[in-house]
């Protein structure tokens, strides 16, 4: 309490920001970040996403400070300065999925399954204002099908973000597909009273100048972010695991 009296004593700001806050999040606070700068990030952080203290403890742990408005993006040069400051806050690099535990070589159809399972896990690691749409959310162009990985609503952005899942490296291709999505998005889903859709492209790694240089000549709002997932399952435990052959054989056999 003395500790806490002598950090807030003299700044009417910091008062009426750590009393909207829980005991415990303020002691957490003080405790693990002593820039006041870098500490008032996640304090605001904290009141707009409800945060419990636990789950600040995980974004601090994972330098949430360091990953808000970093992604590579055209944001600047296709969207509004008061639309593209919020948006470049909104979206992370890289975002941290330590919830899904997966094999090394995991595909991505795998990892959009998991992360259906998890999405209130995933929400949380978006952020305050993602609504789930739905995923493999289909979409008719022509007389063909497409399908998206990852629909969302952004409720603060009154705006469609669609996420697209690559279990790889970032190739150029990735962003002619994101494109294409969004064009459809914001002809057939999006309202009037809706801003242009967003794309989200999710890669297991990327290379900054690559993405610079293709989002160039783009005039749709594309943002890349790399993602890491922390649990792996150990090999000599996959590899005692039954084989999807061997699943449905016992299925055929018991049904």
């Amino acid at each position: 309490m003395k500790l806490f009296y002598e950090e807030y004593k003299d700044n009417e700001i910091w008062q009426q920001l750590v009393a909207k806050l829980p005991w415990g999040h303020n002691l957490l606070l003080i405790e693990k970040i002593k820039d006041k700068n870098i500490r008032k990030i996640y304090a605001e952080a904290t009141i707009e996403n409800g945060w419990s203290r636990n789950v600040l403890a995980i974004q601090i742990e994972n330098n949430y400070h360091l990953r808000i408005g970093n992604s590579t993006n055209n944001f600047n040069d296709v969207l509004p300065n008061y639309s593209s400051d919020l948006v470049n806050n909104t979206i992370k690099d890289p975002y941290i999925f330590d919830f899904i535990t997966l094999k090394e070589n995991y595909k991505e159809k795998e990892l959009e399954n998991l992360m259906i399972i998890r999405i209130r896990d995933v929400l949380l690691e978006l952020g305050n204002g993602f609504s789930f749409v739905g995923n493999q959310y289909k979409i008719e162009v022509g007389n063909t099908d497409y399908f998206i990985d990852l629909l969302f609503y952004h409720l603060k952005l009154k705006c469609y973000i669609v996420v697209e899942l690559k279990a790889s490296k970032f190739i150029p291709e990735y962003i002619g597909k994101m494109n294409f999505y969004l064009s459809a998005v914001d002809d057939l889903i999006k309202s009037k009273e809706d801003n242009p859709s967003i794309g989200l492209i999710l890669c297991k790694e990327k290379d900054r100048f690559s993405v610079d240089y293709t989002l160039k000549d783009i005039n749709k709002p594309i943002g890349v972010s790399s993602y890491e997932i922390s649990k792996f399952i150990p090999k000599e435990i996959l590899e005692s695991l039954p084989t999807e052959e061997e699943l449905n054989l016992h299925i055929d056999t018991y049904e």
